[in-house]
């Protein structure tokens, strides 16, 4: 076969959140003498140095909300004018998919992959509304779609057909340890008998960090001996650190920023709070589960990411903050070991990667070289 095949991935950038974890994850497992990754980013991100270390490209082009519809549009012409080496574009940009695939096919792109990550758009009306215009270029110009959930590939592409990829994860990496468990809390200062309440995820809308804080408060309320830890950065951080200090929740509230070992940090955690508006199918909770943690979720969330192991609870965005905090305290206690089960429904990280390896070989318009 000679070189490897590079995969073109388009994202806005590389850092930690749940679509970028999953490339990363699934980059990690290729075999990079047959699939090798590049990436089309619009700014820096956390995992560069591993992908360059990995043997990936990093191109950069600045992102539609610094220079425009019009401006954006140009760079991406010139940019696939500029690098006519790529034979399959891979974009995870959701709804603005549309548009980076509408440029690859006038480049004549053979192969144009859109992956639905999400069920529904963030930001204001106008925003919103452009985004949909954008998304409805995904169907006429992209040659195959991926998404991580049933949900996720309605919201995306409608009636077409597209293939589920799953979010898989490495299930040993995040095996519960006492071991971990202990060193974690220690260094937060968190005693053994507390009730730790956890969050991993972007201080954005989407992730409804103000409910998270609505719910803990009625926690504390029930059981004094409560901390809640998040762990994630976000436009929204600054507004949710305020709020903590107007309820006087900043004693029980520890903000962990971007963290690069949520695997162990989980092991600290007694329950996951996951009250989110939408979600495509969160790697979050495949984690946590991964991890034997219980998980209170809102019902939005496809019911797709239940693994059966019984860890996971839904609850309705319209329950009061109250009925949450008494679900919280009532959820079963965390289990050992659940990889048999991840591997069973389809959630290991060597599936998914060896599945995407083999639809690249296959794909792959070899004949046309």
């Amino acid at each position: 076969m000679g070189m490897p095949i590079r995969i073109l991935h388009i994202v806005v950038n590389m850092n930690r959140g749940g679509a970028e974890n999953l490339i990363m994850n699934l980059y990690r497992k290729m075999d990079r003498s047959k699939i090798q990754f590049d990436f089309l980013t619009c700014k820096s991100g956390v995992f560069d140095s591993e992908i360059n270390q990995l043997g990936g490209k990093i191109h950069r082009i600045p992102y539609i909300s610094e220079i425009g519809h019009f401006k954006y549009s140009k760079r991406l012409r010139e940019f696939f004018a500029e690098n006519k080496e790529y034979w399959i574009v891979h974009s995870h940009l959701d709804k603005m998919s549309g548009l980076v695939l509408r440029a690859a096919e006038k480049a004549k792109i053979p192969i144009r992959i859109a992956h639905s990550h999400n069920t529904m758009s963030e930001g204001g009306a106008l925003t919103k509304c452009y985004k949909w215009l954008m998304g409805c270029y995904v169907h006429h110009n992209s040659s195959h779609r991926l998404a991580c959930s049933e949900k996720a590939s309605k919201w995306l592409f409608g009636k077409t057909e597209s293939m589920i990829l799953k979010n898989g994860i490495d299930g040993q990496k995040y095996r519960f340890s006492h071991q971990n468990r202990n060193r974690i809390r220690k260094e937060l200062d968190i005693g053994e008998d507390t009730f730790v309440v956890g969050h991993v995820g972007r201080f954005c809308h989407q992730k409804n960090h103000v409910f998270i804080i609505n719910i803990f408060r009625e926690i504390v309320k029930l059981k004094a001996n409560s901390i809640l830890l998040l762990a994630g950065g976000g436009p929204l951080q600054d507004a949710i650190e305020k709020k903590v200090n107007r309820l006087n929740l900043g004693g029980k509230v520890k903000f962990l920023g971007i963290r690069g070992d949520v695997n162990d940090l989980l092991h600290a955690f007694d329950l996951l709070l996951f009250p989110s508006h939408h979600e495509g199918l969160p790697l979050a909770l495949v984690e946590a589960q991964a991890s034997g943690l219980p998980c209170l979720i809102s019902d939005v969330i496809s019911n797709e990411v239940d693994l059966g192991a019984g860890l996971i609870q839904y609850e309705r965005l319209t329950t009061p903050p109250k009925e949450w905090a008494v679900h919280a305290l009532a959820m079963k206690k965390r289990l050992s070991d659940i990889n048999d089960l991840i591997k069973l429904k389809g959630y290991d990280i060597n599936l998914s990667a060896g599945w995407l390896e083999s639809f690249y070989l296959q794909i792959h318009p070899w004949k046309e070289q």
